[in-house]
């Protein structure tokens, strides 16, 4: 690059949420004396066609050699402007987007003057960095045509089909001796009363008709190397402790939940009569006739919702999703083996979205009685002196009255748990969120894909779903790994840390503190230096500041360029 830029800034409106909050025309003129910033608009949507169609002609007519957008969260619209970058032939790797919204009007909704002058800096420190930057090529990396999938519920058995029908070897690991997850457990199931078991018999049928599918029961992932695009992987067989090392191009994750176990106490668990959630599924879809427990007839159930589930800060504050419409639905099945078991429903809300409401439409019209409760005052569980189970519950809805229910049964609904998976989780280097589930990169735009290049998560294991948005995301992860592996090439960010030779005396701090394996020591004019591997590396840039020679730069956030953005940020606001 020449030492005189050509740089665009345009500043968005984003429809009011930042010009409500921030000047955005001020913003424009804090620029308007910047010599290397050649064009300075504000637009009402950024991200909209008509404004993209623009910057393109800016780019191209005023020949433009940096980028910088002033809107939103780069989570949102990063790849959206790169684009527009690459089609106007203008390098993706010089464009700078820059956070006003999230970072300042809507940080400082009660200050706009406040909010107007930490915008402008924050231009500022974009422009510096844009100043300074340097084009960049995406890393091309060859790609093997095999996937495998981490786990034999419903989500990773669907996967492994759409994998295998697009033309994609696949193998199949599963810690379990046997293949179905929790589908296969259950029986008839909403909306069309197939079985579940009968739907994961169907899926394993399918998968016996595909050669291109290995499947590896009772087995575990030990082991992976490589770098994206090009995985080696290891598998254990259990009882035998052979190893099966398969290459991969892409790592589809989908290993499922676990039902939150109650304790010893809470709700009455542990006495006589008092299930969960599943047991009672067990027990419903394991016979026919009139529902029994112990040898005797069942005629009254009290079923307790939210066991495990948006519990105060500190527990599981999350919602299981489908606990509500599976309890609903099992209460159904009871109801039209006997229709004079008595069912009572104690819910702080009932959530059976979508078309699940017909099911608590006709668990009412069966006769089912709903009872709701207060957050801060939920049922106890006891038993009664003739040895019998009893609820007591404060019902909201008929002025706060306490009621005590004698139950034959009581089914204590609980929700989804993260599966405990810590070796799998170390291995993939698979990022936890708050709720313990798998995080994807972003809930809308990325749903499957995780930070970490070719893995990617579906179903459950990523928080709770259906069994239905569990496929869901499982063909989402067929479609991701499709467009990653049928070319036989992928492109990677180039934003990654390399190594000035020159400088480095071989310490090996970055080789410990990298938590992704992709440096690593060579023997270089003599001496030991460290190299980074470009296509293993996420450039999360730890290794930099524990470099004691400062040998160490991330591209695309170098080091200069991070400085002069500190310095953009410091100056004086313009008045």
């Amino acid at each position: 690059m020449s030492e005189d830029r050509r740089i665009g800034v345009y500043i968005c409106h984003c429809g009011g949420n930042i010009s409500d909050y921030v000047d955005v025309e001020k913003v424009r003129e804090a620029f308007k004396d910047d010599p290397e910033v050649v064009v300075a608009e504000t637009t009402m949507f950024a991200c909209a066609d008509g404004t993209q169609h623009e910057m393109i002609r800016d780019i191209q007519e005023k020949k433009l050699d940096g980028l910088v957008v002033a809107s939103c969260s780069p989570k949102l619209h990063q790849i959206t402007f790169r684009g527009v970058a690459k089609r106007a032939d203008l390098n993706p790797y010089a464009y700078t987007q820059v956070n006003v919204r999230e970072q300042a009007s809507w940080a400082h909704t009660d200050d706009r003057e406040g909010a107007t002058e930490k915008a402008i800096g924050l231009v500022r420190a974009g422009v510096a960095k844009t100043k300074l930057s340097t084009p960049l090529e995406p890393l091309v990396v060859k790609t093997l045509p095999r996937t495998m999938v981490v786990g034999g519920g419903v989500a990773g058995l669907r996967a492994a089909i759409g994998l295998a029908d697009i033309g994609l070897a696949v193998t199949i690991v599963e810690r379990a001796p046997a293949l179905g997850g929790w589908v296969g457990q259950l029986g008839a199931m909403f909306p069309h009363d197939t079985k579940g078991s009968d739907q994961i018999d169907h899926l394993v049928a399918e998968i016996a008709t595909r050669p291109s599918i290995t499947v590896l029961t009772d087995a575990e992932l030990v082991s992976k190397s490589g770098s994206f695009g090009n995985y080696v992987t290891e598998v254990r067989i259990h009882g035998t402790d052979e190893l099966v090392t398969t290459e991969v191009g892409t790592i589809v994750v989908a290993t499922g939940f676990d039902s939150y176990e109650p304790e010893a106490g809470e709700f009455g668990y542990g006495i006589e009569g008092v299930l969960t959630l599943p047991d009672f599924m067990t027990l419903v879809d394991g016979s026919d006739g009139p529902l029994t427990y112990q040898g005797k007839r069942v005629k009254t159930i009290a079923y307790v919702y939210c066991v495990g589930n948006r519990q105060p800060a500190g527990g599981n504050e999350y919602c299981s999703k489908f606990c509500c419409s599976a309890t609903v639905h099992a209460s159904i099945k009871v109801a039209a083996r006997d229709s004079a078991v008595h069912q009572y429903h104690l819910h702080r809300d009932i959530r059976t979205y979508g078309k699940y409401e017909l099911l608590y439409t006709e668990s009412r019209e069966r006769g089912s009685v709903y009872l709701r409760f207060p957050d801060d005052t939920p049922p106890t569980v006891a038993r009664t002196a003739d040895g019998h189970v009893a609820v007591t519950v404060v019902d909201a809805l008929t002025g706060n009255a306490e009621l005590t229910i004698p139950a034959d049964l009581v089914v204590l609904v609980t929700g989804m748990v993260p599966r405990e998976n810590t070796g799998l989780t170390d291995l993939l280097k698979l990022p936890v969120g708050g709720d313990g589930f798998y995080n994807e990169i972003h809930p809308k735009l990325r749903p499957v894909e995780t930070v970490v290049a070719g893995v990617m998560i579906a179903g459950a294991c990523q928080g709770p779903k259906t069994a239905s948005e569990s496929v869901a995301s499982g063909l989402a992860a067929v479609t991701q790994s499709a467009g990653i592996l049928m070319k036989g090439f992928a492109e990677l960010d180039p934003l990654v840390a390399t190594v000035h030779t020159e400088a480095c005396t071989g310490c090996v701090a970055c080789v410990t503190t990298c938590p992704y394996d992709a440096i690593s020591m060579i023997m270089c004019d003599g001496r030991d230096v460290a190299t980074i591997s470009a296509a293993v590396c996420k450039g999360c840039g730890g290794c930099a500041p524990v470099c004691p020679e400062d040998a160490i730069d991330l591209l695309g956030y170098t080091d200069a360029q991070m400085r002069a953005s500190i310095e953009g940020l410091t100056k004086e606001p313009v008045s």
